[in-house]
């Protein structure tokens, strides 16, 4: 019998491509503690010098020319088998889909950076537009409401989509096997999902170069880099 796979995926998938990561020995915060207050939101909505970053953060990041990589491609083959049941990301990169996963199967947990939202009329612009508005104008508001404006990324101090949250919930709990792919498995209320389908039956993966918290309920923890290991397991799942 073919097992039903969710995969759950951070930004150790991505630091392959020239995405750093976050808590990495070379990730962003690991380096420059000082950017975790980029990703503040109650920091970002009262402090107009810290939206300015955050916007030249953006328009600078590395995720505009990233390229999907072996490892992103894989999951898109162990859809094409058909037991990949739900892709959950923590990434906002968008590389799941332009490796060719389906966008049904793709649950953007934190959300992604290629949308803008108003905070105030909850308005939506394709983030390429606002980020043309930096040249004159380095704190872009709203241009229906004047509220301010922020990618459609979760920030620290913001709840995850309900509905986002609760399609990974049901994936975690009803697949035969959870493959945790980059992630450090410290954020929650995602990190939560690895011991739910563990507490459901699952057999647990978990693919990422340091420890986390929950390898002791993985069946196995594969610590090889994931641009070779992922498409090695990826294959032992298809060929059963």
């Amino acid at each position: 019998m073919t097992p039903s796979v969710t995969v759950l995926t951070g930004a150790g998938i991505s630091t392959d491509v020239g995405i750093p990561d976050f808590r990495g020995p070379q990730g962003t915060w690991t380096l420059h503690p000082e950017r975790q207050d980029l990703l503040d939101y109650p920091v970002y909505m009262a402090d107009p010098d810290v939206r300015r970053r955050s916007w030249l953060a953006r328009l600078h990041s590395p995720m505009w020319d990233a390229h999907p990589s072996d490892a992103h491609r894989a999951l898109v083959e162990l859809e094409k088998a058909g037991v990949l049941t739900a892709l959950l990301t923590q990434n906002i990169d968008g590389l799941h889909q332009a490796a060719g996963s389906s966008s049904e199967l793709v649950v953007e947990l934190h959300g992604s950076l290629f949308t803008t939202v108003c905070t105030a009329c909850d308005g939506v612009w394709a983030t390429q537009a606002v980020l043309e508005r930096l040249v004159d104008d380095p704190d872009p508001h709203c241009e229906r409401c004047g509220g301010i404006l922020k990618t459609s990324t979760v920030m620290f101090g913001q709840d995850l989509p309900r509905d986002a949250l609760d399609r990974a919930a049901e994936a975690a709990s009803t697949c035969d096997v959870m493959i945790a792919v980059g992630t450090s498995l410290q954020v929650h209320p995602v990190a939560g999902l690895v011991p739910l389908a563990a507490h459901h039956g699952a057999e647990v993966v978990i693919v990422n170069a340091e420890p986390t918290p929950y390898d002791d309920v993985a069946a196995r923890v594969v610590r090889e880099p994931i641009q070779t290991s992922l498409p090695a397991l990826v294959r032992e799942l298809v060929d059963g």
